[in-house]
């Protein structure tokens, strides 16, 4: 029998999911919904418990491919999507968390996150009257999801703003790598007071979501995924849109063994001159990662480079939703 991919406790909920999880945004680049439920199946079997969704990714693509993996097995999974209101109101989320639920095919989730906490007065919008964090109470108390959360990869001022304004978040999400460590970190910054508040803490982006430092040949994937793993964290969310990538990741988390404490800095030292200008972590210092619905949200201009920007002006055209 292989070994098992390690599991962890998810801050002070007491639930135990996989220290590996299967991030959503690159499940909708998989080529077809037939090999997306086939990566979701494998992943499942392999010991992988935690799903990352969003209620925008891919105009729903996402979701809807996930909830198709999950159907009979739903029991096997922790389900975490994320709601989009940009600062828009707490109506809206209740709305959006339906069409979450349809689509992931379940009568619950297991954890709702607010989606990108990203711009300087997100904060106090989710906070005001009305706002996303009264939904985040109602699905609770509904019964329609058990934890709650947020996420954001651009400013590390903004979680902390986040988290000093006192709601009692189950989770956070950041991204976590050997480059963030030395550029804007939400490893020195938001980490250590997340862990001090007892929430779970989840990374993400532990390739730079681009995996640009690695086809460059600056560090090796398995390098930056224990890296990420070593942390105190209790999931690394990783995108994996092929079987190989996955597999490939199994390899790693299978039996997980932690870096020491100084094979973590060498790697942070290898990494710093890197780092510096953002380069491997653009979701950071360009728009690419910023998704078009929060743009839109806050009246703010779209890359037209960025991929679901394009998805989004097909479909005004009147195309269909794209399997790819």
């Amino acid at each position: 029998m292989s070994e098992q991919i390690p599991s962890r406790t998810l801050g002070r909920t007491g639930v135990k999911v996989s220290a590996l999880g299967l991030g959503g945004h690159h499940l909708g680049d998989v080529a077809t919904i037939d090999d997306a439920v086939e990566l979701v199946h494998e992943a499942l079997d392999a010991g992988i418990t935690f799903f990352d969704n969003c209620w925008e990714y891919y105009d729903g693509r996402s979701e809807d491919w996930l909830g198709r993996g999950l159907k009979g097995r739903r029991d096997q999974a922790f389900v975490m999507t994320k709601v989009c209101t940009h600062g828009r109101s707490a109506a809206l989320a209740m709305t959006m968390l339906e069409q979450s639920l349809r689509r992931l095919q379940t009568d619950h989730l297991d954890l709702w996150q607010i989606h990108d906490m990203a711009f300087d007065n997100d904060p106090e919008l989710a906070y005001a009257p009305g706002g996303v964090i009264e939904a985040l109470d109602k699905a609770k108390q509904q019964g329609k999801t058990r934890f709650v959360g947020f996420t954001g990869h651009k400013n590390p001022a903004v979680h902390l703003k986040m988290l000093e304004l006192g709601y009692a978040f189950d989770t956070v999400q950041m991204p976590l790598n050997a480059f963030d460590a030395n550029f804007h970190s939400f490893e020195q910054h938001v980490l250590p007071e997340v862990n001090r508040r007892g929430m779970g803490a989840l990374g993400m982006k532990s390739f730079g979501g681009t995996a640009w430092s690695i086809k460059r040949g600056v560090v090796k994937p398995e390098e930056l995924l224990r890296y990420a793993m070593s942390l105190p964290v209790t999931v690394t969310i990783s995108g994996m849109d092929s079987l190989p990538v996955l597999r490939q990741n199994l390899k790693v988390a299978r039996g997980f063994t932690p870096l020491s404490p100084q094979e973590m800095q060498t790697l942070r030292d290898r990494c710093a001159p890197f780092a510096a200008d953002g380069r491997f972590e653009p979701y950071k210092v360009s728009l690419m990662f910023d998704n078009p619905e929060a743009r839109q949200a806050h009246g703010f201009p779209l890359d037209p480079n960025n991929k679901e920007v394009k998805e989004m002006f097909r479909l005004v055209a009147g195309g269909t939703p794209s399997q790819k």
